[in-house]
């Protein structure tokens, strides 16, 4: 089944237009043009820069009015000084493309994304050693690569987000389960996965929300070395995954605290009934409602001590990003896709690393019984 959607995928894939009138494109487009075209400088999105005319040729191309002002084009805004118009999105999503020959960039970008989520829902399933971990691997696979098309396709910004998604839910699952240095070294990998999301969205960055909570709470209740440590290094990597989005923000608008996005967003947050209506009537509910229950449930029957502070982490990054969304004064089809994503796929593999281990003792978890006591507690 998996082979049969990515094979359908990648056939569906192979016919997109790069053109087909979506503004948000334009602008991904144009930032890999500008780094084809001017290596790292690209960060700078400068209108001034647009000598060559690819702006206008590819506003023209989806019947944009006034094409031929660039001023007027999607997603440029005037900086606050008025001495330049720059773009407004982060870098990561033009970077991704310009990995890629121009003309020819979103088809294999999508391809390669499909392939990876594909291949992650593969070793989902082989790490499975239960009916139930079975069952979730086989659901979750279907479900991931099938929104490889929709919704993923109605943002070329959501294909590397996925990505990131499903590797920041493996580190976070084996945060729990590993421990010592492997298990820094996972939070290392987390905070900088993290990071580097609000890279290709900039709203992305909600998505660590969670993660802090959970350890600045950790070190307030237990006071120990090892949260405070834990909790620095999420701080740390996390702020060399932006570090990307600090660059562009200091080109572009002088200040790398300050992004050019600033300000595109200034409706007050309240909870609007047509926001919470078109989420109630979208495939993105259903979601909300699996990854509610099954974080539950996760409490609810545990399997391995640090699975119930993992459940608290998912539960308090669940509930800020559906609350962050809710009150948001737009809807898309999209946005509370990559916490669901993250959120089920932290789950699926916390499942399968737990539970099952024929194929291996399950590492100490600080603080917790060490894995032959618990063998020993299970014989029993």
């Amino acid at each position: 089944m998996f082979l049969a959607i990515l094979a359908s995928n990648v056939r569906l894939i192979s016919h997109w237009s790069e053109s087909r009138g979506v503004y948000d494109d334009i602008c991904y487009l144009r930032q890999a043009h500008l780094f084809q075209r001017f290596g790292w400088q690209g960060l700078d999105t400068s209108l001034a820069r647009e000598t060559d005319g690819y702006l206008a040729g590819k506003l023209r191309s989806i019947d944009f009015p006034n094409w031929r002002d660039p001023t007027r084009a999607p997603c440029h805004t005037q900086t606050a000084d008025g001495s330049k118009w720059v773009m407004t999105p982060p870098p990561g999503t033009g970077f991704a493309l310009a990995l890629f020959p121009e003309g020819f960039q979103v088809i294999p970008l999508y391809a390669l994304a499909n392939m990876i989520i594909a291949g992650f829902a593969l070793y989902g399933l082989w790490r499975a050693r239960e009916p139930v971990s079975l069952t979730a691997a086989a659901m979750l696979g279907v479900l991931s690569i099938y929104f490889m098309i929709n919704p993923a396709k109605a943002s070329y910004s959501i294909a590397p987000t996925m990505v990131v998604c499903v590797l920041a839910g493996l580190f976070t699952a084996r945060l729990f389960v590993d421990d010592g240095r492997r298990r820094l070294l996972a939070v290392a990998a987390v905070g900088l996965l993290l990071g580097l999301s609000a890279s290709f969205r900039i709203a992305n960055v909600v998505l660590s929300a969670g993660y802090f909570l959970f350890f600045a709470l950790s070190f307030l209740i237990w006071r120990s070395r090892e949260a405070f440590v834990s909790g620095l290094t999420l701080g740390v990597a996390f702020l060399v995954g932006l570090l990307p989005v600090f660059a562009a923000n200091l080109v572009n608008s002088g200040n790398p605290l300050v992004s050019a996005y600033g300000g595109q967003d200034t409706a007050p947050r309240s909870l609007d009934p047509a926001v919470l209506r078109a989420y109630l009537g979208d495939t993105q509910f259903p979601l909300i409602v699996i990854a509610c229950v099954w974080t539950a449930l996760l409490w609810r029957f545990p399997g391995h001590t640090g699975v119930r502070k993992l459940v608290l982490l998912v539960a308090g990054n669940l509930v800020l990003n559906l609350g962050f969304f809710a009150t948001h004064p737009v809807f898309t089809p999209y946005y509370i896709t990559p916490i669901l994503m993250l959120t089920l796929w932290t789950l699926l593999f916390t499942v399968v690393f737990t539970r099952g281990t024929s194929q291996g003792s399950i590492a100490q978890e600080p603080g917790g019984p060490r894995p032959a006591e618990m063998l020993s507690r299970r014989s029993t």
